[in-house]
């Protein structure tokens, strides 16, 4: 499990980070935009709220003591379906994008065109290709995180449990309650 709490918290930290500032960005296009994006950007917020909240529960497995937020897996369970949901349209749009990459080009170079750019020379099949496995990875992150999270947290309420009957077995035992 230790081994599943590193990963997961590498994962987290990187989708934060990354995810965080592409929301940001989203964040203040919409300023520019208008309020289509907005509703995209909040959207899109679910994956660094998962990662922070995946990060409280990595801090609570770690040192024991500390508790849990009452919303915080509550928090990993709805927003972590939400970022999954995320993860797995951006890794699926990313593996079409890499099954037809010509196809994809053509429609990025029309596209740019009509919106006014005139050298769309370095949008080649090559370049689509690169950008789609960089996305399909970013994607299987997200994923693998989620679910990794949604396991530790399935963990740490066994911890749980299991600390709390043995806490409740010695507490029998030392009121001078025989159990048989």
């Amino acid at each position: 499990m230790r081994t599943a709490l590193k990963i997961a918290t590498v994962l987290s930290w990187i989708n934060l980070i990354l995810f965080g500032f592409i929301t940001l960005c989203l964040l203040l296009s919409a300023l520019v935009m208008g309020p289509v994006i907005l509703i995209g950007a909040i959207l899109f917020c679910a994956i660094p709220l998962n990662c922070y909240a995946a990060l409280q529960l990595h801090k609570s497995i770690r040192d024991p003591a500390l508790k849990l937020s009452h919303q915080t897996p509550a928090g990993i369970r709805f927003v972590g379906f939400v970022a999954l949901f995320f993860g797995i349209m951006i890794t699926s749009s990313n593996i079409g994008n890499l099954l037809h990459p010509a196809e994809w080009a053509e429609s990025l170079r029309q596209g740019f065109t009509q919106m006014g750019m005139k050298d769309t020379s370095r949008i080649t099949v090559p370049f689509v290709r690169e950008c789609a496995v960089v996305g399909t990875l970013l994607g299987l992150s997200v994923v693998v995180n989620v679910m990794l999270n949604f396991r530790l947290l399935r963990w740490y309420y066994l911890v749980q449990q299991s600390d709390a009957s043995q806490r409740d077995a010695a507490g029998r035992d030392s009121s001078g309650r025989d159990e048989s």
